[in-house]
């Protein structure tokens, strides 16, 4: 039984038969993660919701859902209204009917998921596995994940089966709309040398060979920058709020003071007015 943790957890059911089955992801992909930063300090940037009318930010609580009908024009879609249209998850991969792999257009697949077969499963999953490979079929199927409806392909995959999620048909843009190439006609020598080419480029498969080089190029660079970079800058650290908490015994003292200033420079304008008044007395006289 795998470590992972199950993403579902339900029954393959066709006909009457009816498998209980865990689903896990069947990929993963490590993507490096970077944050936005203002270059004067890197002080990290963060994201606000702001009102395209007034550039004014909106809390979540004041946020609804609304769906564009016309340019600018909008009907509301509250919690309810989502809930009256929501699938029930029977939680079961419906199998509707079973039909040729090659069948299938290629582009409609687009995300594998293991089936690990559940308790009491064993001998009614292996039948179904071995009954897809003998008749070189598929399983088409439909299932609610999370609340959303998926086509999907149940298909025997070495020792178990897979589930892999389906793009439905009218999701896929017609080739059509896109301009093919203009006819020409290919020589019997120019044919014999592209199929020269692809025989000479030809190799066993070994996916094993193949990496994300652009991906362990930028770590590598990452790695390298960490080696020798310089002396850090010290990030800005927020602002202290300021305090509501009054410290009285300071704001008395800075009243005492200033009131003890404004005394001394109103007694010293007293003693320099008394002046000017004798003087002029004395010259009066």
């Amino acid at each position: 039984m795998s470590t992972m943790r199950a993403i579902w957890k339900g029954t393959i059911s066709f006909g009457l038969v009816s498998i209980p089955v865990s689903l896990f992801p069947a990929m993963h992909r490590e993507e490096l993660s970077f944050r936005l930063l203002r270059r004067s300090d890197q002080s990290p940037v963060n994201y606000k919701r702001v009102a395209a009318v007034d550039g004014k930010e909106v809390p979540w609580d004041q946020i609804v859902k609304g769906y564009e009908y016309e340019k600018g024009k909008f009907v509301v879609l509250k919690e309810e209204d989502f809930k009256r249209v929501d699938l029930e998850a029977a939680q079961a991969v419906d199998i509707v009917n079973f039909v040729e792999l090659e069948k299938v257009n290629p582009l409609l697949f687009y995300k594998p998921y293991y089936m690990e077969v559940g308790k009491g499963g064993d001998k009614a999953y292996s039948l179904l596995r071995e009954a897809l490979v003998e008749a070189g079929k598929i399983g088409i199927a439909k299932v609610v994940i999370k609340t959303r409806q998926h086509l999907a392909a149940v298909k025997p995959q070495e020792n178990g089966l897979m589930l892999e999620l389906m793009h439905f048909p009218a999701e896929l843009i017609d080739a059509e709309e896109f301009k093919a190439p203009k006819a020409q006609k290919v020589g019997p020598r120019e044919l014999k040398m592209a199929q020269d080419l692809i025989t000479s480029m030809s190799s066993k498969w070994e996916p094993e060979s193949y990496h994300d080089d652009y991906h362990e190029a930028l770590e590598e660079m990452i790695e390298e920058k960490l080696k020798h970079r310089g002396p850090e800058k010290p990030v800005a650290q927020k602002r202290k709020a300021p305090s509501n908490v009054i410290d009285l015994v300071s704001v008395l003292q800075e009243s005492i003071n200033a009131s003890k200033g404004k005394t001394k420079t109103a007694a010293a304008k007293k003693k320099t007015k008394a002046k000017t008044k004798t003087r002029s007395r004395k010259k009066a006289a």
